[in-house]
């Protein structure tokens, strides 16, 4: 299974939660958007112990099978018709988690989430 992890996932994983662990280690390749890297270092750069983060973040990404995701004009598109479709059944979610969604759209990948407001995607 090629999954893409949400920022409170990776959250869960660094905190040791069994259940992220054991769906984490049966995944052939973790991707990570490069929108969920932007908010861990957002929040990274909010806490006292952002260098400890940051180390911890480095090597989960340098661990084999996890890649980093970043969207090109192709992710534009889909962003677009999933704002639309959103915006139609008046379930508009955060700009973010738009983005993350329509890189798994994309790259046809399982999304690992906590946030209930992805479930409004279908195609997800």
């Amino acid at each position: 299974m090629n999954l893409a992890i949400d920022s409170n996932r990776y959250t869960d994983l660094v905190k040791g939660d069994p259940k992220t662990l054991d769906i984490l280690e049966r995944a052939s390749t973790i991707y990570v958007p490069l929108i969920v890297l932007g908010e861990l270092r957002a929040g990274f750069a909010c806490e006292n112990r952002s260098e400890v983060n940051e180390r911890k973040l480095i090597e989960f990404l340098n661990t084999e099978g996890v890649q980093i995701l970043s969207p090109n004009e192709s992710t534009t598109l889909i962003y677009a018709d999933l704002y639309k479709e959103l915006r139609r059944l008046g379930k508009l979610i955060p700009t973010n988690d738009l983005w993350i969604a329509s890189l798994c759209i994309q790259f046809n990948l399982v999304l690992f989430a906590r946030d209930k407001h992805f479930a409004s995607i279908a195609r997800l």
